[in-house]
């Protein structure tokens, strides 16, 4: 069953519900109200013949009225008082429960006597009872009082047939109105799961071309702000993520096949060479085998960095606090003692919440990057106050056009292609920077160099680095 049939079924249901619970609410009330009523209406129908006709009319006791049959009591004669009235019965009982007169009703027929009816008229105490009757097939609402002597009882019935018809047509227009609201939900119930459902259907559209085409050039139509429309937002936001990634994947296997060509063809060329050592000078052996491990130790590093960039494996460290100034002091003292050249550190107290060794890692390719471009003999200076990270070099600096693409993958200046290097070391701080929630920086000194550096984000109120 689909996600827009069960909505409209859902809808229509509630309506349902909702419109047969008030709906027999309804009529019980009604049902309650109308029973009531009559039940009132009986009462005073019985206090009013069972009144002395002097009281009613002023008369004297229950002396008969002139022209009037001798021999009739004045109950009697309160009976005729219903005669023409279609709704009403009445109808007297002895003690043993024999009816000695009646009106309302054919003259072959007569109000029930039952066992409760014969202890109410022979009852010492005036005693009532109220029940429903059927008499000729029409039902009746009756009540049976006792005038309290043990004299006999009165009965008198009110017809339910025009409360009955009421009842029937008001559960007859229940059951329209019923239908009425049910077929008005579904229709609702259809167009509001036809809007929910569409934009879902267009996403389930989408990520099935994503399946089965493997292309994630795929846009999804938004509208609204609503749970869907922030559904097909996040999944374009998420299809864009993925294009991305995998475009960045695609182009760092083809820089990385690029790169790897040049130590590759160096290294194909000295076997080659190799192959004829019986030629070569000692000498000659001995710069071949320096340029082979010097080509391996190239292509070793390359592959590193790649895999490093590809797999992102710094996100597996932990956090730690560390203090910058004793990080970068390590950091220094290795690349001096590797290039023999001073590096020189002026750092603050700070200290960052971050992963040691991706930071060591950063700060060590700024130094090597200085130290391999900066080919005088001047100290490398590193910096570092409130998170800010600079290194100087005595170097010749960037050209204008390769300022905006120094921390690209793979990127080498012209000037420098011929040095050594994969075009990875920025990259890598870059990514590194980035993933701490940081900036990157580079630029020329006014007296000459470079600058290259990164801004990492500090809390204002302990200077510990916070990272996203």
């Amino acid at each position: 069953m689909s996600l827009r049939i069960k909505i409209v079924l859902a809808l229509v249901a509630l309506s349902a519900t909702a419109t047969m619970a008030i709906g027999v609410f309804s009529y019980r009330t009604t049902s309650k109200v109308l029973g009531e009523q009559i039940d009132q209406s009986l009462v005073a129908t019985a206090n009013r013949l069972s009144q002395p006709r002097n009281n009613r009319q002023g008369d004297n006791g229950d002396r008969p009225p002139r022209n009037e049959p001798q021999g009739r009591t004045q109950a009697e004669r309160a009976l005729e008082e219903i005669v023409g009235n279609s709704e009403l019965a009445a109808q007297l009982i002895r003690p043993d429960g024999v009816a000695v007169s009646s009106q309302g009703l054919a003259p072959t027929s007569g109000l029930p006597v039952e066992d409760i009816d014969v202890a109410i008229a022979s009852a010492g105490t005036a005693e009532s009872a109220f029940r429903t009757v059927q008499v000729d097939q029409v039902n009746y609402r009756m009540l049976t009082t006792s005038n309290g002597r043990g004299l006999g009882a009165l009965q008198v019935a009110r017809s339910l047939a025009e409360n009955e018809a009421l009842l029937a047509t008001l559960r007859t227009r229940i059951l329209l109105a019923a239908v009425f609201v049910m077929a008005v939900a579904a229709a609702l119930g259809w167009i509001i799961a036809r809007q929910v459902t569409l934009r879902l259907v267009r996403l389930t559209s989408a990520a099935e071309r994503v399946t089965e085409t493997g292309s994630l050039e795929v846009q999804v139509p938004v509208s609204g702000l609503d749970e869907t429309g922030r559904l097909g937002t996040a999944f374009n936001e998420m299809l864009a993520a993925l294009s991305r990634s995998k475009g960045d994947q695609q182009r760092l296997v083809q820089d990385a096949g690029h790169e790897l060509r040049t130590p590759l063809t160096s290294l194909r060329t000295n076997v080659y060479t190799l192959r004829r050592s019986e030629e070569l000078t000692a000498a000659q052996r001995t710069q071949l085998l320096t340029d082979l491990e010097g080509e391996t130790e190239e292509l070793t590093r390359l592959i590193n960095e790649v895999v490093e960039l590809a797999t992102d494996q710094r996100n597996d460290e932990p956090a730690t606090e560390v203090a910058l100034s004793d990080l970068l002091a390590r950091v220094a003292e290795k690349a001096s003692q590797r290039s023999g050249r001073q590096v020189v550190v002026q750092a603050d107290t700070t200290r960052l919440l971050t992963q040691p060794r991706g930071l060591e890692r950063a700060v060590g390719n700024l130094i090597e990057n200085a130290l391999k471009f900066d080919q005088t003999t001047e100290p490398i200076y590193v910096n570092c106050v409130a998170g800010r990270v600079e290194v100087y070099d005595s170097g010749p600096g960037f050209a204008d056009a390769d300022l905006p693409h120094v921390f690209d993958r793979f990127y080498r200046a012209t000037a420098a292609r011929s040095q050594p290097g994969s075009g990875l070391g920025l990259a890598i701080v870059a990514d590194f920077v980035h993933l701490q929630g940081g900036t990157v920086f580079a630029g020329n000194r006014p007296d000459g160099g470079a600058v290259v550096g990164f801004q990492l984000r500090l809390d204002s109120q302990n200077g510990t680095h916070t990272s996203s």
